[in-house]
This record gives C-alpha cells, sequence and structure tokens, in this order.
C-alpha cells in the first residue's frame, strides 16, 4: 500500500494513480504474482511509438529464479544493487535504436521506451504495486550475460514489488517530494515565456 505522505501535493488536479506514484528503496519480501506481471507489460505494450516501432524489450527476473535474479542484479552499479536486491521482480528496458522499415536511426526510441515504461508504471500503482526506475547499470555487462543482440542498447532498469518499510532517510525524502512548477518549463511565443494557460483567472 502506498504510504498516505508518498501522495504528490498537485498544484492543479490530476489523476490520483499519478498522484500516488512513488518510488520507494525498500521492498516487502513478498512475490508478485505472474497475472500482475503480465498486467504490467501488457500496458507497457500498448504505450504508443513512433510509427508504431515498438521499439522497446524487457529483460525480467525474479526471485523465483534466484540465478537469473542475481545475474541481472549484477548488471546495477553498487549504489543501486545495495537497495534494489530487496524488490522480488528486476528488469532492464532494452531498445532498438533503428528503424526496421529502413534501418535509419530512430530518435524517439528510448522517448518511446520511456512511454511504455511510463504505462508500466501507471498501471502498477493501481495493483497497489511500486516501480523505482534507475539509470545507473552496466549497459555492455547486460548486454553480454543476457545476449542481447548488437542493433539493441539497454537503457534503464526497474525494480519492482511491494514498498516497504523506508529507512528515515529515504521516508523524510519522500515527505519533502518537490517538482518545479509549470511556469519553469511550460513556454509560449519563446523560451522561458510561461504560456498564458499558467496565468491565474480575473
Amino acid at each position: 500500500m502506498v504510504l498516505s505522505e508518498t501522495k504528490a501535493s498537485t498544484d492543479f488536479p490530476i489523476h490520483n494513480l499519478l498522484a500516488e506514484r512513488w518510488s520507494p528503496d525498500q521492498f516487502q519480501d513478498r512475490s508478485v504474482p505472474a497475472e500482475d506481471l503480465r498486467s504490467l507489460f501488457e500496458a507497457a505494450r500498448w504505450a504508443p511509438s513512433s510509427y508504431n516501432e515498438q521499439p522497446w524489450s524487457y529483460i525480467v527476473a525474479t526471485k523465483d529464479s534466484p540465478e537469473e535474479f542475481a545475474a541481472l542484479l549484477s548488471c546495477l552499479d553498487a549504489g543501486n544493487q545495495e537497495w534494489a536486491k530487496s524488490a522480488p521482480v528486476l528488469a532492464l528496458g532494452v531498445v532498438s535504436l533503428k528503424l526496421t522499415r529502413d534501418g535509419k536511426l530512430n530518435r524517439a526510441a528510448v522517448h518511446d521506451l520511456g512511454l511504455a515504461s511510463s504505462n508500466l508504471t501507471v498501471e502498477a500503482t493501481s495493483r497497489g504495486l511500486v516501480v523505482h526506475q534507475m539509470i545507473g547499470i552496466f549497459p555492455e555487462k547486460a548486454k553480454q550475460i543476457f545476449e542481447i543482440p548488437d542493433n539493441w542498447e539497454v537503457w534503464t532498469a526497474l525494480a519492482i514489488g511491494y514498498a516497504g518499510e523506508q529507512e528515515p532517510i529515504q521516508a523524510g525524502a519522500v515527505k519533502k517530494r518537490k517538482r518545479k512548477v509549470l511556469n519553469e518549463f511550460v513556454f509560449s511565443g519563446k523560451w522561458r515565456n510561461p504560456s498564458s494557460f499558467l496565468r491565474a483567472e480575473d
């Protein structure tokens, strides 16, 4: 269950699933049912992508397969291994950087992997699960261990499970969740000019 203090305090109304999403550093010692995992990756499947290329793939390991889990865990950097080892499920986000239609560079590939993982994360939140995404990984080691083809690139990792009791530092950080306000990144007319719809109504 998502702790009440982790819910985002938003400036404007958004869907509860988006407000409740967060990235814990501790997980319960509890397996994720296979049917839930199927639905998480089904959600990723239906993410939008440029030219409908669907350039993402995932390598998934659960603690039900200790050797596979240990292999995937070893692809994370030391800092991430320290906490991610408590998650019941780990995954690597892998992306094809070339278009299947003509072999040219797919400039949207990593963006589309992000959309797929975002879909997965929202679906997880709806099921009482949490996802912590990571960039601190060893891509070449992962390619070698899992025999990933040269035209695919390992980009991210995900820890999936049920939120456990957080360490005091992490819990404190969660309570202070902050984001940039909209006028810092939503512009119109020219760079750094906040869009007119952001202004308070008269």
